[in-house]
């Protein structure tokens, strides 16, 4: 995720980043340019179709589909920023979790209990650097320095990572009730934590798993394509040939929403504008490691 000030205006105008749509949509831009000259030249040089009726009437068309165009690109938008903050709202809520149950962790567990002190050390953000890996790659990995704790050896990559992890707490948890580690009450407690873990990896899996639907994808692209291949018939002759500027910058403003649109509707992924799962995962082990000593 690229970081920058939201405020430095001349910089985030001037400033061409790999994600800029200008770069991506720079071919067809200047194609659209040659497209409208060549439309221009033939209609104001020798056709002069501008004085039949219907002709004129393809501006009253381009007036009402454009109301309609903007109307699907800011729902189009819109839908694409709620996943993308749905899926930040999620994340925080791991990192406030992971924070809240090693807190607990570190209030129950006697000081001189260094196994199960060492094991949620490493098993807490094992479930945020799972997740992570599970939401990048769809496979497992598992980022440890030492293996020292026989239920690690059972992790199998091939699995789904997160809810191995939250099985493992789970049985961790249940194993301390039973020797007495822990009182009833504090069980009930850490429970619900427990089971938040699940509940984000269920929510994450929404997000990736379920994209736009096709149909509708499809069908704004189409209808940008032919909106914009049609502007230049229906305004060249009030325009002249500044309609091979207009043109152009048109599609770039259409173009450029849908493609910002789809480039945050992943923000698993690893676009300059997805979410940047490393650094939070990253930040949840240390403050993990901060609280449990």
């Amino acid at each position: 995720m690229i970081v920058y000030n939201p405020k430095d205006w001349f910089h985030s105008t001037f400033s061409l980043h790999s994600s800029d749509t200008a770069r991506k949509l720079f071919p067809l831009i200047m194609a659209l340019a040659a497209y409208s000259g060549a439309i221009a030249y033939w209609e104001l040089e020798y056709l002069k179709l501008s004085e039949i009726s219907w002709i004129r009437n393809v501006t009253l068309v381009h007036n009402l589909l454009g109301f309609v165009m903007s109307i699907l690109l800011v729902f189009r938008t819109n839908t694409a920023y709620d996943r993308w903050w749905e899926a930040r709202k999620q994340w925080g809520t791991l990192t406030n979790v992971s924070r809240t149950l090693a807190i607990k962790m570190n209030a129950f567990l006697p000081e001189e209990d260094r196994v199960n002190r060492s094991f949620f050390k490493k098993a807490i953000p094992l479930f945020a650097d799972t997740l992570f890996t599970h939401l990048r790659s769809n496979k497992t990995r598992f980022m440890l320095d030492e293996v020292d704790h026989p239920e690690f050896n059972h992790l199998d990559e091939e699995k789904h990572g997160p809810n191995q992890v939250a099985s493992m707490i789970a049985v961790r948890v249940n194993a301390m009730y039973k020797e007495q580690v822990i009182s009833g009450d504090q069980l009930i407690v850490i429970n619900n934590e427990v089971q938040s873990f699940t509940d984000v990896c269920g929510a994450c899996e929404r997000i990736k798993n379920t994209p736009i639907p096709m149909s509708y994808s499809s069908f704004i692209k189409k209808f940008i394509f032919i909106y914009v291949l049609t502007l230049p018939i229906g305004y060249v002759s009030s325009m002249g040939y500044f309609v091979i500027a207009a043109v152009p910058f048109i599609f770039y403003v259409m173009a450029s929403l849908e493609l910002i649109a789809e480039s945050i509707e992943d923000p698993f992924g690893l676009d300059p504008d997805d979410l940047p799962l490393e650094k939070m995962a990253a930040n949840t082990r240390t403050h993990v490691s901060e609280i449990i000593r």
